[in-house]
């Protein structure tokens, strides 16, 4: 019995261009490729309120039993190599992993407290649309990694 491919909940919708075109390369490559669901961006009022309006509709989206990493800045950023072992860790689990990003105003505390790993792609500030292309590059180097394939070059500084 297979298992269900890891999840990506994403606030903001991704349209066609480079952003999208990024995402799509790597998705493709990984095996299987995240399975993107899409959560509205939250109109009107003070960030506090979008980013818990946004918050409410990841968790709500979040499959039961699943393992959130939330992608946040103030996470962990851990080497490729460091990511490769974390995914090993969570694919033995059990466990759906399932990634989010927030929207413009960030991730709710409520997304933070609930996710079992906060990871960041480094101490830059990332739009939100380019993190799904970031991301899905990263995992695809993680899973070349494990797979002993030369796309990732450790002797590289």
């Amino acid at each position: 019995m297979s298992r269900p491919p890891p999840r990506l909940l994403a606030v903001g919708r991704l349209r066609p261009g480079p952003e999208a075109a990024l995402f799509a390369e790597y998705n493709n490559r990984l095996r299987p490729p995240l399975h993107v669901t899409e959560i509205a961006e939250a109109r009107g009022g003070a960030p506090a309120e979008i980013r818990r309006r946004e918050g409410a509709a990841l968790l709500a989206a979040l499959p039961e039993g699943a393992l959130l990493v939330a992608l946040d800045l103030g996470g962990a950023a851990p080497s490729s190599e460091g990511l490769a072992a974390l995914w090993t860790r969570w694919e033995e689990s059990g466990r759906l992993p399932c990634f989010a990003i927030g929207g413009a105003e960030g991730l709710d505390p409520a997304v933070l407290a609930a996710a079992a790993h906060r990871l960041s792609l480094g101490p830059l500030t990332w739009p939100h649309l380019l993190v799904r292309g970031l991301l899905a590059e990263q995992l695809f180097r993680a899973q070349a990694i494990r797979a002993g394939h030369p796309y990732h070059r450790a002797w590289r500084p």
